[in-house]
């Protein structure tokens, strides 16, 4: 089962077409607790608040849209994770959203860190984040990458391809040092996710395939560098996963790929990492399981093929980046237009307009990803109507929650929520039609605090090389 997308045929109501999992709600009011972070609630006049600040005084604040983090609910989940795998390393997946303040959580709770970018680890980098506790990941890392992660003493570097070992190799000889390494591997594990976010089957861009020979290769050719010291395999395979099958499956074939390494040189690879890629509920229908639960069942996993394989236990690490960040952060807009839509046969669908798009979160339209959204600013009697939540950029596909019941008097000016938008949708937010990206603002204990500003007009035209000459 796919979780992230419309399941099964399109029916319709009176009036729209709506898809079968989503069903009408008794009270439109309510909020269903997994979607929302803990703190989140609707105070007695219908008004929505996180963190104990009114959505509505928010909105006043910092204007809309914006990314609202609970850092309550952050730095809960990333304990939930850390103490449910005791003994493992979590890395916090950085890629899910990070700045100076989050890489601060991360390292206050106890965990370490995932980059996979030159930007990534610069930030990381002006936290004040040990290195030591960073993992660098990339499939083309460019000598600058490199050469920062190597003379700041970063903790491990997924090697990707036969080119970046030698590119590594290299300047590790110009630096004098040596780099600490992990082999990046496709298990031939194919997610149920959508093709762009499933990264262990066989025909994509990353890491070194098992069934080909070619991760055994990778580390043969790791373990007789000088300049790298080998750690073990990392694998990967795909995101919004909710259950073990898959790492069932992607375990038994790395492990038989350190039985395979321990043959040959008669010595085992020290670590493991299984990856991320921990799902979240979007909608209703989403059941996500718990670290405590996938903690269980992933111990159960290595313990078991270790003993198939006759292996001792590796140091074993996870990278949840989603699964911390995605329901502690909510996007809240603004509602600008409201109509009605023939659709044909005698069915009408209605579009709520606001006043963000996929500029700030372009995985519906990347992915299908389904979202679900309430009423923020008040509470309402009317009756729920199915509704689909629209940006205001130039694109047909500009969409941003497909399908949800939202109330019949929706108008403009409402506040709309959006749960469950921590995690990549700042990460990947774009300045399409010259829209300036929303700020990030976090809130504990009736506090607000920016995180990273809103983007202005005069931050682009800066970027525009003829407005000095062109003044407008």
């Amino acid at each position: 089962m796919t979780h992230m997308h419309v399941a099964g045929s399109i029916h319709a109501d009176a009036t729209t077409p709506a898809p079968v999992w989503l069903t009408r709600p008794d009270d439109v009011n309510v909020l269903t607790p997994k979607l929302w972070s803990q703190t989140t609630h609707r105070a007695a006049d219908g008004v929505v608040a996180v963190g104990g600040v009114r959505l509505t005084d928010l909105a006043e604040q910092v204007g809309t849209p914006a990314y609202v983090l609970d850092e309550d609910d952050f730095r809960t989940r990333a304990r939930a994770w850390r103490d449910a795998f005791t003994g493992w390393t979590v890395y916090y997946a950085g890629k899910s959203f990070l700045c100076t303040a989050v890489a601060a959580w991360v390292a206050e709770e106890g965990l370490s860190l995932d980059v996979c970018s030159l930007g990534e680890l610069t930030v990381a980098l002006r936290a004040g984040f040990d290195p030591a506790r960073i993992g660098m990941h990339g499939n083309n890392k460019s000598e600058a990458e490199l050469r920062l992660a190597l003379e700041r003493g970063v903790g491990r570097i997924i090697v990707d391809s036969a080119d970046e070992i030698t590119r590594l190799e290299r300047l590790c000889a110009e630096l004098d040092t040596t780099a600490r390494v992990m082999v990046r591997v496709t298990t031939g594990v194919e997610a149920h996710t959508h093709e762009y976010i499933a990264t262990a089957h066989e025909d994509q861009k990353f890491g070194f395939s098992i069934s080909s020979g070619q991760a055994l290769v990778a580390l043969f050719r790791c373990h007789n560098s000088s300049r790298l010291e080998l750690l073990g395999v990392h694998s990967h395979i795909g995101s919004q996963i909710f259950d073990t099958n898959g790492f069932e499956v992607a375990a038994r074939r790395t492990l038989k790929l350190f039985a395979q390494f321990k043959e040959a040189t008669g010595l085992q690879l020290a670590e493991l990492d299984l990856g991320g890629g921990f799902g979240i509920a979007y909608t209703k229908e989403d059941d996500p399981a718990t670290p405590e639960d996938l903690a269980s069942g992933l111990r159960e996993i290595v313990e078991h093929e270790c003993r198939g394989f006759g292996l001792d236990l590796p140091k074993v690490s996870i990278e949840p980046g989603r699964a911390i960040v995605g329901p502690s952060g909510l996007a809240l807009y603004r509602v600008g237009t409201v109509k009605a839509v023939d659709v044909g046969a005698g069915l009408s669908r209605r579009y709520v307009s606001v006043d963000g798009g996929m500029s700030d979160n372009i995985r519906p339209a990347l992915y299908a990803a389904e979202y679900s959204a309430t009423l923020a600013s008040r509470a309402s009697t009317a009756e729920p109507v199915v509704s689909r939540v629209v940006g205001l950029h130039c694109e047909g596909g500009d969409i941003l929650v497909r399908d949800e019941f939202l109330p019949a008097d929706t108008r403009v000016g409402d506040l709309l929520a959006v749960p469950a938008s921590g995690a990549y949708s700042r990460s990947m937010a774009s300045n399409y039609n010259h829209t300036p990206r929303p700020p990030v603002v976090s809130v504990r204990d009736g506090q607000v605090r920016t995180l990273v500003r809103r983007e202005t007009l005069d931050d682009l035209l800066a970027l525009d090389a003829g407005i000095a000459e062109n003044e407008v």
